[in-house]
């Protein structure tokens, strides 16, 4: 699940309700996303108050049990690669082993100005953090993880190539079930080239039910059995896990949870024996 944490509706109780919400349906991950400065070009979709994942998800570690905690996703060039090291180890110890950490490259200009980034080369700075991670995590005892699963963004090829050299999952973000499909067969194409492991597939996908069936849409839109069948199919498709985002793009959304709070609930009533 997806949670928001941004936006008019967000607060710390909000938060914390969410939490409880979704851990209480018996999801098992709870994820947020990440931006740090919230430039116009971020805050048309993604408004203040935006809480800092790390920070928000520290929090709801000590407010949750046994749920998984997530980024989808940290965006890698943001940060120096031994302090997101430090954080994820860190985040992970303190919540008992939960944490999952999802990174992708970014896509916003006008964040990455503001921050002193260079865009053209957050490809090689996702590369770059990806590596130096590992590497902490494996070889410096200071950095000692546990088994953080690292799941990679990214819908280019270049993204799929990222996810197998550096992944330990592809994690696409609101695609269609045969964009996905046809995607899968290219992961494979490029994991047999790079002579390594297929990385395992953990989609996110949009959760908006409506009250009839849709013809034109995206994963996990549409009726209640179009979106379970988009689960069955995924599930039949090797997936992992599935991160379902209620989250449609109007703040305002934030300022009423319980739509999608109803939606997690019918979507685990109609699943939730699988």
């Amino acid at each position: 699940m997806n949670v928001p944490n941004f936006g008019p509706g967000t607060d710390p109780g909000r938060l914390r309700d969410w939490a409880r919400t979704v851990e209480g349906l018996g999801y098992d991950l709870l994820m947020v996303s990440d931006h740090v400065a919230i430039t116009p070009d971020v805050a048309e979709q993604y408004p203040a108050p935006f809480y800092e994942p790390f920070t928000a998800l520290s929090w709801l570690a000590g407010i949750t049990g046994t749920i998984k905690l997530g980024t989808t996703v940290l965006i890698a060039p943001y940060r120096h690669p031994l302090l997101v090291a430090r954080m994820a180890a860190n985040l992970n110890q303190l919540s008992g082993g939960r944490f999952v950490l999802g990174v992708g490259a970014g896509w916003a200009r006008q964040e990455f100005e503001a921050l002193g980034v260079d865009f053209s080369q957050r490809g090689k700075l996702t590369d770059e953090l990806l590596r130096t991670v590992r590497d902490a995590w494996t070889n410096d005892a200071d950095y000692r993880s546990g088994d953080i699963p690292i799941w990679v963004g990214g819908l280019s090829t270049a993204g799929m190539r990222r996810a197998v050299r550096l992944g330990d999952a592809w994690h696409p973000l609101r695609q269609s079930m045969d964009w996905m499909r046809d995607a899968l067969g290219v992961l494979a194409k490029i994991a047999e080239n790079e002579q390594r492991a297929l990385p395992a597939f953990s989609p996110r996908i949009l959760l908006r039910l409506t009250p009839e069936p849709l013809n034109d849409r995206v994963a996990g839109e549409g009726s209640i059995d179009q979106v379970i069948g988009d689960l069955d199919q995924l599930e039949a498709l090797g997936a992992e896990a599935v991160v379902l985002d209620p989250f449609i793009g109007d703040p305002a959304e934030t300022e009423r949870p319980e739509t999608a709070w109803n939606a997690l609930a019918t979507v685990m009533a109609h699943r939730g024996d699988k």
